[in-house]
């Protein structure tokens, strides 16, 4: 028997089944409005304004970020590897390399590294090398032919903040202990007051305070951020003090000392002085600028450490200069030796139009040729000047008559010949092997480079050596730069007898020779070639 329905419960059960359908389809119309709302708010799925910005074409990547009223430029790739050297500079085949690049400031800054949309870095303008002649020369052809065009940071100063991928550090005054030292860090500081460490190069150096009257015609010429660490035990104390009052307030260059200098104070701990100001008291009396510096007319013979027949720990100093260094890139060297005025700049320059290259991995340094002049004559400012001295025997090459192996550069005959040119370029790359095992270099380097062994002293001599041998082990290039140079505090050295230094000199040796080079093959390894 079929049973029928009745038709009025048939109609309730359609219009049920459609009412459902209706209320369907009202949540899913009302979830594209509002997913179309929230694209359109730039809040996509993750919180991120991508979705709007790409609809729109732009590269989020590629773009500069707006906040507030200031561009900020896209964060810098991850580096590489913890190593914060930098990468060679456009080598050829035979070693040598030369930068050619933009003219100036805005054409270097069109060279800035991007990022497209897969995160590979593509470098603006700078494009493959090109060999000429004997010299390796950037092009301008781009390298990444075919992409869309994409915003470029046109400040330096930003771009090498990025390029670096450095940090800041304190400019705070410390109270430290360093092995058996007592260290006064930042004692009397700068007015240049906290640094970026992308902005410029800290010249990092050490003295007693009979050194100090080569400051003012070193911070003449360099113009930028000084560390100095000066030894002060005992006595030595007050007139150093002394000497820095007089440098900060007494003399017509006085701007520049309180710019740029920053002092730092070391002491043994068997020798520390009777009374040691706060940092924040030490300045409060002025020096009697009618009084003669504290550095004139002052032998060595006068120094607390020669009284007490103390070793000069130069090494101890080096390495709390550096470390106090607020910048990237450090120039290590001693306070007697004066670079060529413009470095700075020029070195930076160099750096911001070769940003292609910085994601290479190579450790390296870039070293600077050193020259002596005789006594009477004024130092050369640039490379032409230099090169008329050299021809007229008023300079020769740094201890040409003492120890000329420990200072021969590679290349030195044809980069004293190759014509100055107005920008800085890698001249040759070298290597600390074969003749030039011994050379000993002054150079532009990093906070990643190792350190001196705060062990061996001015005294005994070789003080650079085991460092040397360290930068040899870790296969460090050194790019010799081709218009930067240093030149002594006029006054050609020659080997004098020595005695006590000899005796020294031999205790030395033997110290390399069984304690710290067995420990640098563990710390460092061996290679091929490498000695100290």
């Amino acid at each position: 028997m079929v049973r029928f329905e009745p038709l009025g419960q048939k109609m309730f059960t359609r219009r049920n089944w459609l009412l459902r359908c209706s209320i369907l389809i009202n949540i899913l119309v009302i979830l594209y409005i509002c997913s179309h709302v929230m694209i359109g708010n730039g809040t996509g799925f993750n919180g991120s304004n991508t979705f709007f910005i790409q609809e729109h074409g732009v590269d989020t990547a590629n773009s500069a970020q707006l906040i507030g009223d200031k561009i900020q430029p896209p964060p810098p790739p991850p580096p590489a590897s913890n190593d914060l050297s930098l990468p060679p500079l456009s080598p050829n085949d035979s070693g040598s390399a030369a930068a050619a690049a933009p003219a100036t400031a805005v054409d270097a800054a069109a060279a800035a590294p991007t990022q497209n949309q897969g995160g590979s870095v593509v470098a603006g303008n700078i494009g493959g090398v090109a060999n000429v002649g004997e010299a390796a020369v950037y092009t301008n052809n781009s390298v990444n032919d075919g992409e869309p065009a994409v915003a470029e940071e046109k400040d330096p100063e930003i771009r090498l903040e990025t390029l670096l991928n450095c940090y800041n550090r304190d400019f705070k005054p410390e109270v430290l202990q360093r092995g058996d030292f007592w260290v006064l860090k930042n004692y009397v500081r700068a007015d240049h007051g906290p640094l970026k460490c992308s902005e410029s190069i800290t010249y990092t150096t050490h003295a007693d305070y009979t050194f100090l009257d080569n400051l003012i015609p070193l911070l003449e010429r360099w113009n930028a951020p000084v560390s100095i660490a000066m030894h002060t035990p005992g006595t030595d104390y007050q007139p150093t003090i002394d000497a820095i009052k007089y440098l900060r307030e007494c003399l017509p260059e006085s701007p520049l000392v309180r710019t740029f200098t920053t002092f730092h104070l070391y002491f043994s701990t068997k020798h520390i002085p009777k009374q040691v100001a706060k940092q924040s008291e030490v300045l409060k009396t002025p020096y009697n600028c009618t009084l003669p510096p504290p550095y004139f007319n002052v032998s060595s013979g006068h120094l607390y450490k020669s009284q007490k027949k103390l070793l000069y720990p130069v090494n101890v100093g080096r390495n709390i200069a550096r470390d106090a260094a607020l910048t990237h890139f450090i120039l290590a060297s001693d306070i007697e030796l004066y670079p060529n005025p413009g470095l700075v700049r020029k070195f930076l320059e160099m750096i911001a139009r070769n940003d292609a290259y910085l994601q290479r991995k190579a450790p390296r340094v870039f070293p600077l040729s050193i020259f002596e002049v005789e006594a009477n004559a004024t130092v050369p400012r640039d490379k032409t000047e230099l090169q008329e001295y050299l021809r007229t025997g008023k300079a020769i090459p740094f201890h040409k008559r003492v120890c000329a192996s420990c200072h021969g550069v590679p290349q030195s005959k044809e980069w004293m010949a190759a014509n100055e040119t107005d920008e800085l370029s890698v001249f040759h790359i070298g290597k600390r092997t074969g003749y030039f095992r011994h050379w000993e270099p002054i150079y532009i380097g990093t906070h990643a480079d190792p350190h001196y062994d705060e062990r061996l002293s001015w005294e005994g001599k070789s003080d650079k050596m085991t460092q040397g041998y360290a930068l040899c082990v870790l296969d460090y290039e050194f790019h010799i730069l081709d218009n930067a140079f240093l030149v002594h505090k006029p006054g050609i050295k020659v080997l004098q007898k020595d005695n006590r230094r000899a005796m020294l000199a031999g205790k030395t040796n033997q110290l390399i020779r069984k304690i710290i080079y067995p420990e640098l093959k563990i710390m460092y390894g061996v290679r091929q070639g490498c000695v100290v």
